[in-house]
């Protein structure tokens, strides 16, 4: 439950140059924190839009008051603000389902009245539509991931100004095999993907590259950069994979001490970076430039020491996120769910190929088409019916239930997800009386 680009840690410039070897031992070591699978968080990203005309860009001063207004409240989750001016709650590892969803209720709640009491509304959805807004956030670190997207087209500003998410945390699990061990939940986790961007698709473009995808923001997310975006293999040991991919990325930018721009090198590797000794006109790097490193990468599931997946779309609604977060803590965490998922996501991947993620044919059918496609219905169907059984065996309750039951009735069992619901044109209507954002 992190930002994606935090701010540099403090003072590390002064730790010692880090060698290509300890770099391997680290993000060895800190990607998969094995154990008992026991927490589950949730990190929440939100538009914030004007109530009563959300059609309109807000100025930059509105948003800015809104985020103090929000910063100010007395709250369990970390609120951040995301360049484009999108709010983000990110939950405290949570010791059960319930209590994840309590503590987010709760400050969701606040942060609505806050931000209505200014004429500002939150609403999910995982893309703009009214394209990249201006960015808002002013620091070194967003100067530079910019210029470096910019090198590859508008896909990172786009992801950066305008897209939204929920992203379920759950943990890296057993060090032994079976269903609840690392290795399976690892690649669980990758095949499932596909069928969580089919199911919770809710960025529909009508027009440019994207236009007819249920998931745009899939698109852009899979268009930022040849790698950084990509799962490492999944025939590999997990902790050697993901080293290997985090060390082979292209260095997005070099922290600079104080408020100085930071440096956006061209084509080099961090392992490059590792083997230079001033070359490049770079300083040696450090175990604080290695842990911003791994923040800049952006796979469809990111292993914090726990696993973060990233592939779901923000939903609609005032409780629309509490499907995701519990479909998916029900499909990890309960052994005959988790079994029941594997057996139907990986037959369906299978038949697809075992292409990388998520550049490959079955991710790309979830995004364009949803559960408008037969087999990606198929697997969501027994997906969701797996975690519907699952749900109260571990305690969850009967309104968070009932939500999943209705989203499953409403779009899964149909063949539809929440793209098909709107248009462009509908989703950014006014909220009136007895409607949700």
């Amino acid at each position: 439950m992190t930002e994606d680009s935090p701010a540099p840690p403090a003072q590390d410039f002064a730790q010692p140059p880090l060698t290509e070897a300890a770099a391997e031992d680290l993000v060895h070591g800190i990607c998969f924190k094995t154990g008992p699978p026991r927490l589950v968080g949730a990190e929440l990203e939100w538009l914030v839009l004007d109530a009563e005309r959300p059609w309109l860009p807000l100025p930059p001063e509105r948003l800015t008051a809104g985020h103090e207004a929000a910063r100010a409240l007395p709250l369990r989750s970390r609120l951040t603000a995301e360049p484009g001016g999108q709010l983000e709650l990110s939950s405290a590892p949570a010791a059960s389902l319930s209590d994840c969803v309590d503590g987010l209720q709760a400050d969701l709640t606040a942060v609505r009245a806050a931000l209505g009491d200014r004429g500002l509304v939150l609403r999910g959805l995982g893309r703009d539509p009214r394209g990249p807004q201006r960015r808002l956030l002013t620091s070194p670190r967003y100067e530079a991931m910019e210029a470096y997207f910019d090198r590859t087209g508008p896909a990172g500003r786009a992801m950066m100004r305008s897209s939204a998410s929920v992203q379920v945390c759950v943990d890296a699990g057993h060090e032994e095999p079976g269903p609840l061990g690392h290795g399976r939940r690892w690649r669980l986790a990758h095949l499932l993907g596909a069928v969580l961007v089919a199911a919770f698709a809710n960025s529909p473009a009508h027009e440019g590259p994207y236009r007819g995808w249920k998931c745009a923001r899939q698109g852009i997310w899979s268009d930022i950069d040849t790698r950084r975006s990509l799962a490492p293999p999944l025939d590999a040991e997990p902790r050697a994979a993901w080293t290997r991919h985090a060390l082979d990325t292209e260095v997005m930018c070099v922290r600079a001490h104080g408020d100085g721009p930071w440096a956006v090198p061209r084509g080099l590797t961090f392992r490059d970076w590792l083997r230079t000794d001033g070359g490049h006109g770079l300083r040696r790097p450090t175990a604080g430039d290695l842990e911003y490193h791994l923040t800049t990468l952006f796979p469809p599931v990111r292993p914090r020491g726990h696993l973060e997946l990233r592939m779901i779309d923000a939903q609609p609604g005032e409780d629309g996120w509490l499907v995701p977060t519990a479909v998916t803590h029900a499909l990890f965490d309960d052994p005959e769910a988790a079994e029941t998922a594997y057996r139907a996501v990986k037959a369906l991947a299978d038949a697809y190929g075992s292409a990388r993620a998520p550049r490959n044919t079955l991710w790309h059918t979830a995004a364009r088409s949803g559960l408008a496609d037969r087999d990606l219905r198929t697997a969501a169907t027994a997906c969701f019916e797996a975690a519907a059984e699952a749900l109260p065996r571990l305690g969850v309750s009967t309104h968070v239930r009932d939500t999943v039951g209705a989203f499953a009735e409403r779009y899964v069992r149909r063949g539809r997800c929440p793209a098909d619901d709107a248009g462009d044109h509908e989703l950014l209507q006014p909220i009136g009386k007895g409607q949700r954002p």
